[in-house]
Parts: structure tokens; sequence; C-alpha cells
């Protein structure tokens, strides 16, 4: 299994830049495939992954994800291109739409034509991430231009894509998506063969398809349920995480977070490869009354993560 780790913010604290970096060169350190870090409301991601690219020397540097609205494309390439020449090529760069509370009640930007958007967003990204030029004349942006960075290479572009029309556009544009919030029925029945449908009718190489979600190796099921529904509380109110939920049949995280011991979590993660899953993005939680319990359970998840990785 292709296993990396979400680490920052999207592990559900709000740590400073050192601390991420330590995050990061603990996961190199382990052997995982990436660390994955979101863009919130802490700091810049991908100037984080800077700082981590001079302090690793293995470990891909991951996005999941950045916003796409408070940042023009061509902007958003160049800060890209550079992290990934500062990284020594290890960046895998994850975007995504965020959400429209979020976008109009703090950037105040309309959040209108999120598709569209979109698809012409990654069409000005892909371009320059590509190729260093672009010329794009479209209804979201008129874009004509390059980027000549020294030492700079294509790096991946993945889209936090949930409905048909996102999954298409990352099928078509660009390397993949990236899921949350996402259970393994909706994987199988919807996100991998809509996106890979849209990668074949372009004759595009098949589309990786990133699971996230949160992990704990545990010996308390129902204990895990309950703190997964308390941590990730927030995503059952956005729509676009709602809709991937309803789909499941499920209320919260407690009925996605994959948990209990050894075996029975490397076989729930073998049914995600089983459903379409090429990889994953898990967010590890701490199990128990106790902060040396939790700090146990987090011990043998990422001890198991290892070993599958490995």
């Amino acid at each position: 299994m292709r296993i990396g780790l979400g680490v920052g913010e999207l592990s559900g604290s709000a740590p400073n830049v050192d601390e991420i970096v330590g995050e990061i060169a603990a996961a190199e350190a382990d052997g995982f495939e990436t660390a994955w870090l979101a863009q919130v409301f802490g700091t810049d991601a991908l100037t984080d992954l800077v700082v981590a690219g001079a302090k690793t020397s293995s470990i891909s540097l991951g996005t999941a994800v950045v916003p796409t609205w408070p940042r023009h494309p061509m902007a958003l390439a160049q800060q890209a291109i550079t992290t990934n020449v500062a990284a020594g090529g290890r960046l895998r760069l994850g975007i995504g739409l965020s959400h429209k509370p979020v976008i109009e009640a703090m950037f105040g930007i309309p959040f209108e034509k999120p598709a569209s958007h979109m698809e012409e967003y990654l069409d000005v990204l892909t371009s320059l991430a590509r190729a260093g030029a672009v010329s794009h004349m479209g209804e979201n942006f008129r874009v004509a231009g390059s980027i000549a960075v020294d030492g700079a290479s294509p790096f991946p572009v993945y889209v936090a894509a949930l409905g048909p029309r996102m999954l298409a556009a990352a099928g078509r544009l660009a390397d993949g998506t990236i899921t949350w919030m996402t259970g393994r029925k909706t994987i199988e029945s919807h996100i991998a063969p809509t996106i890979r449908a849209a990668a074949d009718e372009v004759d595009r190489p098949a589309p990786a398809v990133i699971v996230g979600l949160p992990v704990a190796v545990c010996d308390d099921v129902a204990a895990a349920q309950d703190r997964a529904s308390k941590i990730f509380a927030i995503y059952p109110t956005l729509p676009s995480y709602r809709a991937m939920l309803d789909r499941e049949g499920i209320a919260d995280a407690s009925g996605l977070i994959v948990a209990g011991d050894e075996a029975s979590v490397e076989a729930q993660l073998g049914e995600y490869v089983d459903a379409g899953a090429t990889e994953f993005c898990l967010v590890v939680v701490g199990v128990g009354a106790s902060s040396e319990e939790r700090a146990e359970s987090e011990t043998r998840t990422r001890s198991l993560l290892a070993r599958l990785n490995s």
C-alpha cells in the first residue's frame, strides 16, 4: 500500500512551522510515502514545505489542499514551481475549492460557477506546472504568459473533487483526486469510476485516487468512533462532505474512521484498495481515556501504517 500521513492542521491541530517540519521529518524517518499538509487558517502550507524540503531528503511533500479562490492560478503556479525547486522536485500539489461559507464570508469572494472556475483554473495551472507557459482566454481567467525558474520540473496536481463535474475535470486535466469524508462504497461506485472514465475519454493515464481517512489502531472501536465524531464535527455541516456522507449512508466521521486492532485496520484499508484507492492520506487519531493511552494508540497506528507502506 502507498500510505501518506496527514500532518499539521490536517491532523486536527494548529502547530507552528517548527512543529510541522518536525512531523514531516518524523514521517520520513518512518518511511512514509508522502506528508500531506492542509492550507487552513494557520501557516502557509507551501512555505512550510519549502522549510521541510530543506530538512528532509526523500519524502514527497503534498498539499491537501490549497484553496483556489484566493489565489490567481498563475500566482499559485509561480509559488508551487518555486517550492518544487526548493524541495528537490518532491512537491505534490493538491488544490480545492474550499467551501462557500469560507470563501464568501471570510474572503468576500463570490462562490459562483465553482465547476467552471476549477476547469479553467486547472487549465492555467497545469499548463504552467508542466510546460512553464500558458495561453488561456476563458470566462473566468484570461491569462497569457510564462514562468521561468531555474531548475524547474513538472509536478503532479490533484483536485479535491467529489461531484461528477469536478471529478471529470480532474480526470481530464489533473493527475488525480484527493478525497475526504468519503467512504469505501462511494469510492467504488462514484469516485473511482467517474474520474477514470473522464481520463479514458481523453486518453490520459489512470488518475490517482488518494483517499483521506482518519485511522486508529486501538482496542475500543466505539471510543475511536466517538473521538472521530468530535474531532471532525465541522465536516458534516459542509455541503460537499455532507453529500458524500449521505451517499455512504452515515451521519459523520464516526462511520468513516478505520479503527480496530492491527489485523482489522489492515483489512479495512485493503477493502479501500479493492474499491479503487491507489494510495492514502491517513490522519492518525489517538484513542484512550488518558494522554498516555492516546499516545500508545498513536504509536501502534504509526507502526502498523509504516509496515504496510513498506
